[in-house]
């Protein structure tokens, strides 16, 4: 069975997203893009749907997330290496996004994590394969 996944997350600026998401390294499918939603691609089967949140309201009948208060989701991505995740943060902390913690270090795993524009929290995470063998 082949799963692809969309992650869809309410914003505030839909082209500052886009920008955001653009410069930390991934692209936009524009035939998903309008004035109310944009698809960010993370991987070939790993999407995000920025939705303005007028727009992502009408997905559900909870009130919205206040991400200056609370969590709604940890999202996290894996990198090829070390060096592959403090790129990818430090393009996001360039671009606008927030740390939330110090760097996690763990031996054979290693971590940072990042808010977006909108404060969705971010984890980009690295496990050295030999440690898991």
């Amino acid at each position: 069975m082949s799963t692809k996944i969309f992650v869809n997350l309410p914003v505030s600026d839909l082209d500052k997203s886009k920008e955001f998401f653009s410069s930390i390294g991934y692209s936009i499918n524009e035939q998903f893009t309008d004035e109310n939603a944009s698809c960010v691609v993370i991987t070939e089967d790993i999407y995000v749907m920025l939705l303005v949140e007028k727009f992502f309201a009408t997905f559900t009948t909870k009130k919205i997330a206040d991400t200056s208060t609370s969590t709604e989701a940890i999202l996290a991505l894996t990198a090829d290496s070390r060096q592959g995740v403090d790129e990818l943060v430090d393009k996001a902390l360039a671009a606008g996004g927030q740390v939330v913690r110090e760097p996690m270090d763990e031996g054979p795993m290693y971590g940072r994590s990042f808010y977006d524009l909108d404060g969705h929290l971010w984890e980009v995470m690295y496990m050295d394969p030999a440690a898991v063998s």
